[in-house]
Formats: structure tokens, C-alpha cells, sequence
């Protein structure tokens, strides 16, 4: 085994065994705190620029199955207290070891991941290392950014997904940096989805004359998005919209809104979010370090649901306008039957009868 080290912005080192691909890895050290679902977190477009922490202690036990990738590898690096190199799961295809090499992101293990993540949430995220020594030069690590995240995870080219069984509903999707099982989410319920690139203009959005138009999770900084946010200004008002992740932190930017980093963000499977007006909690998957600023919310928009951990903002409205948002992956907590009051308030806006809703 390989000795590798991972360096932190604060001074920090721990000493462990590299795995996955050679090289060195700097980005934002984040934790994830999902029990499972680790292919899902890997492939996660959100994770572009950022070295994921596992801190459940075992990953790879059930190996990697591509069927299950959200998208293309993301993650700068890897962190995970132990791996294992032995799966056992009749639909396994490799390991996490290989597919780490393959996908180019180094890897450590070894190191103890609680401490760690003590320290994140003590101190809030911040940039890291993965290297084969501590290196000299630390101005890498502590000047390190991410920047121009959603142009790297957005698709080049419109593509078309059709509707599962009968069309019911044409929908344009804006990739920010869409999870397939986002876009699966809608299939399913009978919609055609047309996804289409992070830089395209509203022009070309309403000439298509969708039934609605879908705002997809992805990675950074939404305020540094000020060309996307553009966009959604000019939509506004003119076609349903639903924000989904990134794509609700920009619509709030676009409505007139703040948007503010978090100490250490939501990154796992667990997370609550409560309804203001109702008696539903969702528990729900996230993978974001943004959220929108509840005070700064204009006239005409309202908070629908607030993370019942923290108070964080997890859903807002815009009634005259059409539009509403979450923070959360709505396909990661639909109800019994395929159902999801989510959707099917989308699919009213949009002037169509689901025989669904709640």
C-alpha cells in the first residue's frame, strides 16, 4: 500500500493509503453522510470541484454498477475511511478502486473520517489535498476555487427523453448539471423531456413552446451564474417553471433574492424538510452548500417548506408567476404509488390534470 496524505486549508494533515487514480487532488473538502448510495454520490454532477468524504466507514461493499451513475464522474477526490475490494452484489461490475482509475480521481483511505468531519463542521468547509507527500508549496490549496462548474456539467447538445407510456406533457429541461434520475422522475410520469444546455437563451426556450420548464440541480456558486440568471428574468411570468437544487437558488436570484453560502451545506439522504403550510415532512436527498436567504425574498414569493434541522429554506413560491422551487431532489422522496404532490403541482400549473394530486 501507497502512503498518500490529505493536507487541509486549516493545517491539518492525516496520514493514509492511497487508492484510485495517481496525482494529486485539490478542491473543497465536503462530507457526505449517506449510509449508502455512494455510485449515486460519485457520478453526482454536484460534486464537480469538490474532494467527497464519506463518512459512513465502509464504501464499496456492494462494488459499482453503471446503471446506477447520476452522470459523468464529477468528484476532484476521494475520501473514505476503508474500502472494500471484495463486493458482493449479483449486479456488481467492479470496484470503487477501478472505478476511481478509470475515471482519473485519486483516492485515500485510512485516515480517520470523524475527526475530519468534526472538523468541517466545527469550521465550516474548506480546500484540501491529496498528495503522495506534504507538499512545500501550499499557495495551490489555499487560493484554489471553483469556477465555471455548471459550463463543465452541462450538456453540449438539446437531447430528447421521451415519455414513459403515454405523453402527457412536453417539458424543457435547463442543464445546470441534471441527475438521470431527475429526468427519469419525469418519464415516469408521462412526461417528454427536451434538456438542453445551460447557456440557452429564452428566446429559443419559449419558441419551442414547452408546457413548462424544469431548472435543474448542479454544482458552485449560484450567484456567479449571472448569464443563466438572465435567462430565468426573461422566463419568468411567460411559462411554469420549477426549480429543482441550483436551478431554486437562481430562480430566488432571479426573483429578486440572496442567496448565502452554508458553514458545511446538506450532503446526504436524510435531510427534513417541513411544510409552512401543511403537515407533510419530506425527508429528502441533497448535495448542496448555497441556500436562498428566507429575509430577502421579494414581494409576491413565499417559503412553502424550511429544513427542520436548521431553519434553512427548502421550498418557496411565486403564484402569480407560475413558479415554485426546492431545495431537495423531489425524486428522492416521492409517496406510495410513484406519487409526488410536488410534480403534480407543477403538472396544474401547467394547465394539465393528472388525476394524482393530494
Amino acid at each position: 500500500m501507497k502512503k498518500a496524505y490529505l493536507i487541509l486549508d486549516g493545517g491539518q494533515v492525516f496520514e493514509g493509503y492511497r487508492f484510485g487514480a495517481e496525482g494529486d487532488a485539490v478542491g473543497e473538502l465536503v462530507f457526505n453522510t449517506g449510509m449508502v448510495g455512494y455510485i449515486e454520490t460519485l457520478t453526482d454532477p454536484s460534486y464537480c470541484g469538490q474532494i467527497v468524504l464519506q463518512t459512513f466507514p465502509l464504501i464499496g461493499n456492494y462494488g459499482m454498477n453503471e446503471e446506477d451513475w447520476e452522470g459523468k464522474p464529477a468528484p476532484s477526490g476521494y475520501v473514505v475511511r476503508e474500502w472494500c475490494d471484495t463486493p458482493s452484489n449479483f449486479r456488481s461490475t467492479g470496484t470503487v478502486d477501478a472505478f476511481l482509475k478509470k475515471a482519473g480521481i485519486p483516492g485515500i483511505f485510512g485516515v480517520d473520517t470523524r475527526q475530519i468531519t468534526r472538523i468541517i463542521r466545527e469550521r465550516g468547509v474548506m480546500n484540501a489535498v491529496i498528495a503522495d507527500s506534504v507538499p512545500a508549496d501550499l499557495s495551490a490549496l489555499h487560493t484554489y476555487t471553483i469556477a465555471d462548474a455548471v459550463r463543465q456539467v452541462s450538456c453540449q447538445a438539446p437531447a430528447v427523453y421521451p415519455a414513459q407510456g403515454e405523453e402527457k406533457h412536453k417539458i424543457t429541461l435547463i442543464d445546470y448539471g441534471c441527475k438521470k434520475s431527475t429526468i427519469q422522475w419525469l418519464t415516469q410520469r408521462g412526461c417528454t423531456v427536451t434538456a438542453v444546455p445551460y447557456d440557452t437563451c429564452a428566446k429559443d426556450i419559449l419558441a419551442a413552446a414547452p408546457d413548462g420548464v424544469v431548472l435543474s440541480g448542479g454544482p458552485g456558486d449560484p450567484a456567479e451564474n449571472t448569464g443563466c440568471i438572465a435567462v430565468l428574468r426573461d422566463l419568468l411570468g411567460k411559462v411554469p417553471l420549477f426549480g429543482v437544487g441550483l436551478g431554486h437558488q437562481m430562480l430566488a436570484l432571479a426573483a429578486g433574492g440572496k442567496t448565502c453560502k452554508l458553514k458545511y451545506g446538506h450532503r446526504g439522504a436524510n435531510q427534513p424538510a417541513k411544510e409552512l403550510l401543511g403537515h407533510r415532512t419530506y425527508i429528502t436527498g441533497q448535495n448542496h452548500g448555497f441556500a436562498v436567504d428566507m429575509d430577502s425574498i421579494p414581494e409576491g414569493g413565499r417559503v412553502t417548506l424550511v429544513n427542520a434541522n436548521d431553519g434553512t429554506c427548502e421550498g418557496i413560491e411565486y403564484p402569480a408567476l407560475r413558479a415554485f422551487s426546492v431545495q431537495f431532489d423531489p425524486q428522492t422522496c416521492t409517496g406510495p404509488l410513484g406519487k409526488s404532490p410536488l410534480l403534480d403541482q407543477f403538472i396544474n400549473w401547467m394547465g394539465g390534470a393528472d388525476n394524482a394530486a393530494e
